[in-house]
């Protein structure tokens, strides 16, 4: 978001960027990290110095509490940034308090942080000393889907290559309706391949999921029927867990009358400006975006990167007019490519738009996911240290797969 608004500046005009820490981590790979075929400092980038090279300010002690009627960012230092514009890219707070024993403080891992994955990774190689059953897959709460299977899957491989895979018993959960759905309602045929997925690799499933507490070594979950009552109870022992957590705003946000909706995410119109606050806009994982229908288990609906990267266009060129004496008239396209890594193999889904009723539906999968998803690793670090702003899914994807027929401008 930095790189690209710094494109649409008047020659007087100053970027602040207030991050917590001066890293950034390319977050689609830490399902890699949690197996060890990735270490941390192969996918982090320290910004400090592209920044500088960017003239964009840079702020790395976090952001304590955002006040919109005052047009200020109350930092966690103390200090106080005064802003005409904000946008807000935080992503979400990962809420394991929510669920008792989630979380890597207490019997469950993630792999939402980086750090989290080194973690799972550790925890990973000593339950490989000593094989047993294994639980994987999303809390309810969750916006975002992909990561779950794309690491019960890795997994299967990387247990496949020590050769215990034998000695595994693997379940999946998740609060969806049905595998594939992905909080979309599916694409494509997700449903169809997934499952096969989850029958070839010998992994049980339970969907409408509602995880309800995590002890050492063992989990209740609740099944749901399709009119949200109790379907069955299952009490799940596990040597390793893996579980998305659920999400909410973060704290610098939470609770703002105005510019948030009761679980912290900010409220936006269609061209990513919240309603209340004119001159606050955001983008990504932290925005409020409505479930596309009523599930036994609520659903949050993912927010993927090249859905996000249209909303990172249209607020960039939107902020630009405005600074202009114009006016917000460009929206986000939120159409949806996404690449999931399997270990040896993925899949690889297209909607046009992200919601459902589409222009676009398709799906398929192939080694060819894999391989697409190391490449785009790689170009997308490469992108993000020399500080170039150009649409990374629009270039990768579009060029190096020949994917064409889609619709990826703001309009």
């Amino acid at each position: 978001m930095a790189y690209e608004m710094s494109d649409q500046l008047r020659p007087d005009d100053r970027i602040t960027l207030i991050g917590k820490g001066s890293l950034y981590q390319f977050y689609p790979s830490n399902p890699w990290v949690g197996v060890g075929w990735r270490e941390r400092k192969d996918i982090e980038v320290d910004l400090t110095k592209v920044m500088k090279k960017k003239k964009i300010r840079f702020i790395t002690e976090g952001a304590e509490r955002v006040v919109p009627e005052e047009n200020l960012v109350k930092m966690a230092g103390g200090a106080t940034i005064p802003y005409d514009y904000l946008i807000i890219a935080t992503g979400p707070e990962l809420a394991f308090d929510e669920i008792p024993g989630l979380g890597p403080k207490a019997h469950t891992q993630s792999i939402c942080e980086t750090g989290h994955a080194e973690q799972a990774f550790a925890a990973f190689e000593e339950f490989c000393k000593n094989p047993g059953p294994i639980v994987i897959g999303a809390a309810q709460g969750v916006s975002c889907f992909g990561p779950a299977y794309e690491f019960a899957f890795i997994v299967d491989t990387e247990l496949r290559k020590r050769g215990i895979r034998n000695r595994v018993p693997m379940t999946y959960i998740t609060p969806e309706p049905y595998i594939g759905h992905l909080g979309l309602d599916g694409v494509g045929d997700t449903k169809g391949m997934m499952e096969s997925e989850l029958r070839n690799r010998h992994i049980k499933w339970i969907t409408n999921a509602r995880v309800k507490e995590i002890n050492a070594g063992q989990m209740v979950v609740e099944e749901l029927a399709e009119d949200a009552s109790l379907k069955a109870t299952h009490t799940l022992d596990f040597g390793y867990s893996m579980l998305m957590p659920p999400f909410r705003g973060v704290p610098a946000v939470f609770g703002v009358a105005g510019l948030t909706n009761p679980r912290g995410f900010i409220l936006a119109d269609a061209y990513q400006r919240n309603p209340t606050y004119r001159n606050v806009f955001s983008i990504g994982v932290c925005v409020a975006i409505p479930p596309i229908g009523k599930t036994p288990v609520p659903l949050g609906v993912p927010k993927t990167g090249f859905m996000i990267e249209s909303m990172v266009t249209s607020t960039a060129h939107n902020i630009g007019a405005l600074l202009r004496g114009g006016d917000a008239t460009i929206k986000p396209t939120w159409n949806a490519i996404c690449l999931a890594d399997f270990g040896d193999g993925g899949v690889a889904f297209v909607a046009q738009p992200q919601l459902p009723p589409r222009n676009a539906n398709w799906s398929a999968k192939g080694k060819w996911v894999h391989l697409a998803k190391i490449g785009f690793e790689r170009y997308f670090l490469r992108k993000i240290r020399i500080g170039k702003s150009e649409p990374f899914y629009e270039r990768y994807l579009m060029k190096k797969m020949k994917i064409h027929k889609i619709e990826h401008k703001p309009h």
